[in-house]
């Protein structure tokens, strides 16, 4: 959920390499521009001195659910924009759409260092990290815009996960908050904050109300770790699993995607050990709403799906009493506790090591408890703001920042 850029992945070398090649580059901005600019994975495109008005980059089709909704209200209004993606299968590139142009320009270090040459107007991006990893801020593009892919604390990201980035549209007060003490506490320029709700689960929300009642099913429970030390996999590896088949009931394992590539060696063990079988399955679907739909709880630890079953499907969940590691993410600078283990006592039954062997009445309890309605309702209150409302937000801010950039003097974006 939180993490989208693996440090590991990109290596001090390739960084210093990239800083020295831009370099390079920019000196010979003049000439750059009469290139063509390879935006297909290595396909020559139509020679273009023009600014592109407005990008949207992801690193991974899985954030798709977070800009269908904007792609299409830009389509709807008839706003020109570019969907860069480095997923050769992502969703976007089936759509057919008359002002959106989507396109795959590649994988890896590959894609990062076609946009640290972008020349555009505005670049809107789920990716944290700009500026700090492979991703670099590039000196033709005017306005960085972050959109979290969650409705939780935008400090459980790596280190200086948003220091670069111009604006933040977020759905929580709680979110600026945090935002302004980190800027303050590094001496940053303050980003231009907006909340605007999520588009994501303004979506989730409108496909469950149309979706027709469920079927009779026998209960189903679901695990959805998310990944690293401080996660229920590196804590509890199988015992957690046997504990769940102990219970009879149909098990779900959903890992967080980015467990496929930071953790796959632990991944691939268990899902040796635990097959598929009647009673479990592993689940990769790219779109959750089926699989959130079906389960009657779920069991996590910090992951932002935690509320997006709690604040959307309205049902109860257990948290894994993990203890959590906040050195290498931004909330270790803030003396409050993040926000979400703040809340998750209040929306949710702990689960301890020692208490796995009870794991079948600790899930019963939960289903039946109805004492956490109140908290999930507050907790709906506090971090997801303009419920239904967030594509048209999302785009009203777009459209208002590209005609202020167009009718503002140029300047150097990297003063940004």
């Amino acid at each position: 959920m939180h993490f989208y850029i693996d440090p590991g992945t990109g290596s001090m070398l390739f960084t210093i390499l990239i800083g020295v090649i831009g370099a390079v580059f920019y000196s010979l901005r003049n000439v750059l521009i009469k290139l063509r600019f390879v935006m297909s994975g290595g396909k020559k495109g139509e020679v273009s001195d023009d600014r592109m008005p407005l990008v949207i980059f992801t690193d991974s089709k899985r954030y798709w659910n977070v800009f269908e909704p904007i792609c299409d209200e830009l389509e709807r209004r008839g706003v020109e924009a570019q969907y860069l993606t480095m997923s050769p299968d992502d969703p976007a590139l089936s759509k057919d759409y008359e002002h959106i142009t989507c396109r795959f320009i590649g994988e890896g270090n590959g894609a990062f260092a076609k946009m640290n040459l972008l020349n555009a107007g505005i670049v809107l991006s789920s990716t944290p990290g700009l500026d700090v990893y492979q991703w670099k801020r590039s000196k033709n593009v005017q306005w960085y815009v972050h959109i979290p892919h969650m409705c939780t604390d935008v400090t459980i990201y790596r280190m200086f996960g948003l220091d670069y980035y111009d604006a933040v549209l977020l759905s929580g007060q709680y979110q600026i908050d945090q935002t302004r003490q980190l800027e303050t506490l590094r001496s940053l320029p303050g980003k231009d904050l907006r909340l605007v709700g999520v588009t994501y689960m303004d979506e989730l929300k409108r496909r469950l109300e149309q979706a027709p009642p469920l079927p009779e099913h026998q209960r189903t429970v679901l695990l959805a770790p998310s990944w690293g030390p401080s996660a229920v996999f590196s804590r509890y590896g199988g015992r957690i699993i046997d504990a769940l088949l102990d219970t009879g009931y149909h098990i779900v394992i959903r890992p967080h995607p980015q467990s496929f590539t930071s953790e796959k060696e632990l991944l691939d063990e268990l899902m040796a050990a635990y097959p598929d079988s009647d009673r479990l399955e592993w689940n990769r679907d790219n779109d959750n709403f089926d699989v959130l739909r079906r389960s009657d709880v779920m069991i996590s630890d910090f992951s932002g799906v935690i509320f997006d079953f709690a604040l959307i499907y309205d049902k109860p969940v257990i948290y894994a009493d993990v203890s959590f590691d906040g050195a290498p993410y931004d909330c270790c600078w803030l003396e409050e506790e993040p926000w979400t283990f703040r809340v998750l006592p209040k929306i949710g039954v702990p689960l301890a090591e020692g208490s796995l062997p009870q794991l079948k009445q600790i899930i019963d309890s939960a289903i039946d408890e109805e004492r956490f309605a109140d908290a999930r309702e507050q907790a709906r209150k506090d971090a997801w703001v303009c419920i239904g409302q967030a594509a048209g937000n999302v785009a009203d801010y777009l459209i208002e920042k590209q005609r202020e950039l167009d009718s503002a003097p140029e300047a150097d974006a990297s003063e940004g």
